[in-house]
């Protein structure tokens, strides 16, 4: 609450009393700790060394040994919804966030926007004198307000962050990311040539921000929330690191699991008689109607691969291990920079995995994911012409289901489920000033939403009533401070509530019921749900359903599911397949479509989500330019890149036109006459033909009214890309739609100037749902 002025006011200033305490800045206790919060994507239980992972984690490693490690902590399933626990407290569904940000659906629980009755810790410690920095992936965001029209009130800075530096959406390339400094889009500063790599890039920003205020305020503490893409899909890495794993992989993800699960048992992480669960358990269920099981949650059995298929699949997972080790790495130079800066022994520093690891993969992987979201199947030998290149700026790459059941040994299933597999994951805290035990597991059940409490109990701070006005709902989780000196203190928490896409689960004092509904399946009657039930507490992997022997504690459980839903605004449940979702027609827009698109040079990249939208339909790029030289070159019109895009563009005199379909075949279209001085519109001009899937048609180049080359093209049914590269004006900046243009990223156009650039498309669209949708449902 603002503090009242208690001074005296005359009208002459010599005559008055002045009080400086309402206009103060605040001021966090004196020797108050920095607070990091270290958040990674998709890793999983059981990748990295401290959980039995057989992938190298030294600076993870000791972090465990200068700390505690949770062998018992859960998360919510997704992305978004943990991470929106993790910085408020609260349950992902009081949050407004039961799926991820981009899949809202109107309702209390998903609308997309966290309640500013629910303040993040950046809102609470900012005012409490905590300088708050955010580095890396939000995803707490709704899609219609990731433009720069939109509102900023859940960008960063709106909630709470003095100073952000990364991704707005759930995904992106690591070598050419969709880079958002503070409230604007910026290039990044180098290229993948000359060794730029998103990872070392927030991490160079982290220590910057904290040297930009401790050079002036040594004694402020600070909270930084720590987030690379990594190891979310696309998996990118340096080669020399994917290298170090070359071969230790060729045992397969099946006997990955049984290696994992000794090395388990070995540290302490599992109990002794700890088994490991089987791949495919649910298989053969279908729903009361008869729906089989989702083939893309299928795991393929290693020995029914090909010798090819095996090859592939290893190199997948060699290059995530190359991927998690590097950002290990990166981790270190952050945790070196506060050793020898003097702040790390009075850091608080929490380290977690926001899901399990992602079976979005399927059970065959790609080096290009787009393919998959357009319904073009992945090419065996295509693929394998790529073994060489996974990881590196030529792929888009997401190893097979079966590792994602590996680096989740040894429980079932992955992220979005609401099994283990998807809600069990790594979990670090250490203190050196705070906590004296060192190197200690810690095996107290605990969720995200005890983060908070955590946090605030060890900075001796209290959630206030009101934060920027809000009342507050109180935080939903408890605080885990008992667990740091006691390893056998009791577990805190009594209760966990979890529900997401169509999977429940409730635990329950040493309980746990869990349905058996697969997520974006479409299967609804949940009425007719088949509930299994577990002891936890002697069978942490879920091995036996004891539904069927404890009818009455299975009832119990599944009520105790209904009160906590009503409690934290559960309901209404979601298990709409990514059609129904992309179709919901009450989702709020930032401006409706149009028949006609104006863009202009000299601005900032406009996102696809925000773009006008070409696919499946005939469509005009007119853009007016004065050419000032006979040896103009360069981008008049680009969207997309290299795995889906188009550009219009100049080279040799010549008007070209590119389109890339998926990554796998450039279509180039040329003009047969030299391009004039003066005056000129440039245009190319796409007339579909036809219904058939993917679209083809005639790609026509114009100057003024004068036809100069045409070609046949087919264009891509779905997004360009998923979270990645937009439309721009004069330029290509980033991953370029093709190698052909002259000149040096951002290929400028240059020798003339540019007014605007006009897309029509006000003939009737062809749009297909379900190839939008599986782009949409992807961004998890």
């Amino acid at each position: 609450m603002t503090k009242q002025f208690s001074g005296v006011i005359n009208v002459d200033i010599r005559d008055s009393e002045p009080d400086w305490e309402p206009y103060r800045q605040p001021v966090a206790p004196k020797g108050a700790p920095n607070v990091l919060y270290i958040v990674l994507d998709d890793v999983g239980f059981s990748a990295a060394q401290p959980w039995g992972g057989l992938i190298d984690t030294p600076n993870i490693n000791r972090l465990a040994r200068s700390g505690l490690t949770y062998t018992n902590w859960h998360t919510t399933a997704l992305c978004s919804p943990t991470r929106s626990s993790l910085l408020t407290g609260r349950n992902h569904t009081t949050n407004g966030m039961a799926c991820i940000a981009e899949a809202t659906s109107g309702f209390p629980n998903g609308n997309g926007h966290i309640p500013f009755e629910c303040a993040t810790v950046a809102e609470v410690l900012g005012e409490m004198g905590w300088n708050t920095y955010m580095l890396g992936k939000w995803h707490l965001c709704s899609s219609d307000e990731m433009n720069l029209a939109s509102s900023k009130r859940n960008w960063p800075i709106g909630r709470g962050f003095e100073r952000y530096y990364g991704f707005l959406g759930g995904e992106t390339n690591q070598w050419y990311p969709d880079l958002v400094y503070d409230n604007h889009p910026v290039p990044q500063p180098s290229t993948p040539a000359e060794g730029y790599h998103l990872t070392t890039d927030l991490t160079d920003k982290a220590i910057e921000f904290v040297k930009d205020a401790k050079v002036i305020a040594p004694e402020k503490p600070f909270f930084m929330y720590f987030c690379p893409g990594a190891t979310h899909a696309p998996h990118h890495a340096p080669a020399e690191w994917i290298e170090k794993y070359a071969g230790k992989f060729d045992m397969g993800y099946e006997r990955y699991r049984e290696l994992v699960l000794e090395r388990q048992k070995e540290l302490g992480v599992l109990p002794a008689d700890a088994e490991l669960t089987p791949i495919n358990p649910y298989v053969e269920e279908t729903s009361v109607d008869g729906t089989k099981w989702p083939e893309l949650d299928v795991v393929r059995p290693w020995d029914s691969l090909s010798a090819d298929e095996q090859r592939l699949f290893c190199r997948m997972a060699e290059v995530y291990a190359g991927f998690l080790s590097h950002t290990d790495h990166e981790i270190g130079r952050l945790l070196d920079f506060l050793e020898s800066s003097g702040e790390l022994d009075n850091t608080l520093v929490v380290f977690v995995s926001d899901n399990g690891a992602s079976g979005e993969g399927g059970p065959n992987g790609s080096v290009n994911e787009n393919k998959f979201f357009n319904s073009i199947p992945d090419d065996m030998a295509e693929n394998l012409r790529y073994l060489d290149q996974i990881g590196s700026p030529a792929t888009y790459n997401h190893y097979p289901s079966g590792w994602a059941w590996a680096f989740n040994t040894p429980f079932k299933l992955w992220k979005r489920y609401n099994f283990e597999g998807g809600v069990a994951d790594p979990l670090i805290i250490s203190w050196p000033r705070g906590i004296k035990a060192r190197g200690e597991l810690r095996n107290q059940y605990c969720h995200a939403t005890d983060i908070v409490s955590t946090v605030y109990d060890c900075l001796g701070v209290d959630l206030p009533e009101q934060v920027k006005g809000f009342q507050q709902v109180p935080l939903e989780g408890v605080s885990l401070r008992s667990t740091f000196e006691d390893a056998d203190a009791p577990t805190p928490k009594q209760t966990a509530f979890f529900s997401m896409l169509g999977s429940r689960a409730i635990w329950h004092r040493g309980w746990k019921a869990v349905s058996v509904h697969p997520t974006l399946s479409g299967w609804r009657n949940f009425e007719h749900d088949r509930w299994e039930l577990y002891h936890t507490d002697e069978d942490p992997t879920e091995m036996h359903d004891l539904a069927a022997e404890h009818p009455t504690k299975l009832r119990e459980m599944i009520n105790i599911w209904f009160h906590e839903a009503g409690k934290y605004h559960g309901l209404p449940l979601d298990d709409r397949t990514a059609v129904e979702v992309l179709a919901d027609p009450t989702r709020p827009q930032m401006s409706p479509p149009r028949p006609r698109y104006v863009y202009y040079p000299d601005a900032a990249e406009v996102p696809e989500s925000a773009a006008v939208n070409i696919r499946n339909r005939s469509y005009q790029i007119a853009v007016s330019v004065d050419v000032d030289s006979p040896d103009a070159n360069g981008v008049l019109f680009s969207h997309g890149a290299r795995f889906g895009g188009h550009s219009l563009y100049v080279k040799d005199r010549r008007l070209k036109y590119a389109y890339n379909f998926v990554g796998s075949n450039l279509q180039v279209v040329e003009s047969d006459t030299d391009l004039p001085t003066g005056e000129v519109v440039l245009a190319a001009v796409f007339e579909r033909e036809g219904e058939a899937m993917p679209a083809t048609g005639t790609l026509t180049l114009y100057v003024n009214d004068r036809k100069v080359g045409e070609g046949r093209i087919t264009t891509q049914p779905g997004n360009f890309s998923l979270v990645g590269e937009g439309l721009n004006v004069g330029s290509d900046p980033a991953e370029p739609v093709t190698d052909d243009y002259p000149g040096v990223s951002p290929y400028e156009f240059v020798g003339g100037t540019i007014h605007q650039a006009v897309v029509d498309v006000s003939g009737e669209p062809y749009v297909d749902l379900e190839k939008e949708a599986v782009a949409i449902a992807r961004r998890e």
